[in-house]
């Protein structure tokens, strides 16, 4: 592509459905196969070890994923929610850094959304983000309930929709699929 060509998106994956990271991630993925560096900042997976992170640690210098999350918010009720706001907060200025280091060509905020939910970051300070957000950028948001506000200031925003989930047959997280 013409590099005059190029206009870094802001693309959101949002909805109740599975596979917003998945989804992400494949874009991710096809982008580090064209050359492009890529960087993956988890606003709440923290923890635990994801099949993901340890496909980007064979993937090389080119493919960053950092952690950065406390693990799963059981609800705005969740007494934890201070120590999730601490990580989500210094996941948002590692971020900050690295998009106006310009040294990525795709930046993935995994989780983002949710932490604009549960208010462990301001919408505010996101919307800002995105107003930083160098021009040749790809960036993309995931997470349930995007605001109409990140909406409006996306290029693509794609929701996932829940039809059948194998969660509310008894079915545990499955090895591969969910994690």
């Amino acid at each position: 592509m013409d590099e005059q060509k190029k206009k870094g998106l802001i693309l959101v994956n949002t909805g109740n459905g599975k596979g917003k990271t998945t989804a992400a991630l494949g874009m991710a993925l096809r982008a580090w196969g064209q050359g492009m560096k890529i960087l993956v900042i988890q606003f709440i997976k923290g923890g635990w070890k994801y099949g993901e992170l340890k496909a980007a640690e064979k993937l090389g210098a080119n493919f960053e994923m950092r952690q950065m999350g406390g693990g799963f918010i059981k609800g705005k009720d969740d007494q934890s929610l201070d120590e999730h706001r601490h990580a989500a907060l210094e996941a948002l200025d590692a971020a900050r850094a690295e998009i106006s280091s310009e040294k990525y060509d795709m930046i993935i905020l995994d989780e983002i959304l949710y932490a604009i939910h549960y208010g462990l970051v301001a919408l505010d300070d996101v919307l800002a983000l995105l107003d930083k957000k160098p021009g040749s950028l790809h960036l993309v948001m995931t997470g349930r309930n995007a605001s109409p506000e990140i909406i409006e200031r996306a290029d693509l925003v794609t929701e996932m929709r829940e039809i059948k989930h194998p969660f509310t047959q008894g079915i545990p997280a499955q090895k591969g699929i969910e994690y």
